[in-house]
């Protein structure tokens, strides 16, 4: 007879006889040992019952006056707390009535926006317009504020103290938004990428993971599903991952943030897992299934380079998506082959004999490149258009592809944990970390088949705003603990910080050789 776990289909039966034991303590007085949980499964989307809602004094607050509809907030939250659909005019009439009537009514529907995107636009093509709803669910929030940093100038959010009315009106706004039909396809425009989220069917990582606030790693992992599950269908992914944070706040027991199969192997060989995977798949006729994998620097750039080289070389048809922090931040934060020049890390601390990390970074990009027929993409969770192109681009792909994305890691990068999203996107403007795509469909030479569009002054070594500031890497340095000792009382950077800027600039220069532009 099979287990009690090993029963165990439905994830909300599991969540009332297992998740609620670990919750209240009890699970080791009312749960026997058997062979399904000491291996650790885990039925798919248990995060969803994980309340973090005494984790942060705030949550964000929707001002729906001032909203746009541009779904950066939806795009870039690490927790799936902070969700979207839109509804048309008419079932919005209706829905207000209904609202009357209900408690919290009147604080749920504040949280449609009539909107220019998605009411103005198709009203003037002859359609129904539709009303955008935003909902923060306050179970899965952490309060990292990152939502509100990407909103920017709109400032449609804000953070609010926590009061039992705050919390009790965001309650009933989530639970309104499962209520809700998807949102009809004639609303989600294609050419606006972003727009992907508002289809409940790409929300395969459901948040109740524990990661950090404001994790970067978890933001890139949720668009790279939601972008797979748009193309290819919610059933069509599975993951294998690299020992790492991702495996560490994915796989908590008992609870599980994906809603798709995924499985985690020792450091440095999930490049040859994934390729027994994408074996046994094609021999049971499963070719079309997309299998990623999922791995940080220190796994992909270090001890585990050699079984992803192996893996491109094989020319099997894998995609992977490596994280990059610059550290080994599972570890502690311990010095890689990625981390900067001058970096403050454990391994290569700051000290009276040595400045940080002496070695240069290792670029995996051009490394791939070489490898022979490899589709490679450097991207950043801050530039939504061109991380969602290169996930759907590399699944497209027949063959090998890799995606490196950076990924703020707040406690190892010296950032608060609403920086994530302005940190990428200073990274790429400071050259740290220059955006690409190699695509070997584009051509014979590396000069066709690389582009670095989407760096801004792409001809020139640095980019310099339009205020007259030029922003090279020191300029990035500054606003980051992990550098904050090469900085003197007078804010002049030290002679090792210059050294890292020289690399990162040599590192520009090739890539503007390599793409013809130099």
């Amino acid at each position: 007879m099979a287990s009690f776990t090993e029963q165990f289909i439905d994830v909300d039966l599991f969540a009332r006889e297992v998740v609620k034991r670990y919750g209240d303590g009890s699970a080791d007085a009312c749960l026997a040992a058997d062979r399904a949980m000491a291996l650790s499964r885990v039925p798919p989307a248990t995060g969803m019952h994980r309340d973090f809602s005494t984790i942060a004094p705030d949550l964000p607050l929707l001002h729906a006056e001032k909203c746009v509809g541009c779904m950066e907030c939806v795009t870039v939250c690490p927790d799936t707390a902070i969700l979207a659909k839109v509804v048309p005019a008419s079932t919005h009439a209706q829905l207000l009535k209904q609202l009357e009537g209900r408690e919290h009514g009147a604080y749920v529907a504040r949280q449609f926006a009539k909107t220019t995107k998605y009411f103005d636009v198709p009203a003037r093509k002859g359609h129904e317009g539709g009303m955008f709803y935003l909902a923060v669910d306050p179970t899965k929030c952490k309060g990292c504020g990152e939502c509100v940093q990407a909103c920017g100038s709109h400032e449609a959010l804000s953070m609010t103290p926590k009061t039992e009315a705050v919390l009790d009106g965001h309650r009933a706004a989530a639970k309104l938004l499962r209520e809700l039909p998807d949102t009809p396809r004639a609303y989600i425009q294609d050419k606006v990428l972003a727009d992907m989220m508002l289809a409940e069917a790409t929300h395969l990582y459901c948040g109740g993971a524990a990661s950090c606030m404001g994790c970067g790693e978890a933001t890139a992992i949720r668009m790279m599903l939601a972008a797979t599950a748009f193309v290819h269908g919610e059933h069509a992914v599975g993951i294998v991952a690299a020992t790492g944070c991702n495996t560490v706040f994915g796989s908590t027991y008992p609870y599980n943030p994906y809603r798709v199969p995924w499985t985690n192997s020792l450091f440095e060989n999930a490049p040859a897992v994934a390729m027994g995977v994408r074996a046994m798949w094609d021999r049971a006729g499963l070719r079309d299934k997309r299998l990623w994998v999922l791995g940080g620097d220190g796994a992909m750039l270090d001890i585990g380079f050699q079984s992803l080289s192996r893996m491109l070389m094989s020319g099997m048809d894998i995609k992977v998506l490596v994280l990059d922090t610059q550290v080994y931040s599972n570890t502690g934060g311990q010095a890689s082959t990625s981390t900067f020049t001058a970096q403050d890390s454990k391994m290569s601390a700051y000290g009276r004999a040595q400045h940080g990390k002496s070695e240069r970074r290792k670029e995996l990009a051009p490394i791939v490149m070489m490898h022979p027929d490899v589709y490679v993409a450097q991207t950043t969770v801050a530039h939504v258009n061109h991380f969602y192109r290169a996930v759907i681009s590399a699944n497209a792909y027949p063959g090998p592809a890799v995606v490196i994305v950076y990924a703020p890691c707040m406690p190892e990068h010296g950032i608060g944990d609403d920086a994530g999203f302005g940190q990428s996107k200073l990274a790429v403007d400071a050259r740290a970390f220059p955006l690409l795509v190699y695509d070997p469909r584009a051509g014979e030479s590396v000069k066709e088949r690389l582009s670095l569009q989407g760096n801004p002054a792409r001809k020139d070594d640095w980019y310099v705003t339009p205020k007259g500031e030029t922003i090279d890497f020191v300029t990035f340095a500054r606003s980051e603990g992990r550098f904050a000792r090469h900085f003197d009382a007078g804010g002049n950077p030290s002679p090792e910080l210059l050294k890292a800027r020289d690399d990162r600039l040599k590192n520009w220069r090739l890539l503007q050789e390599l793409a013809g532009l130099r």
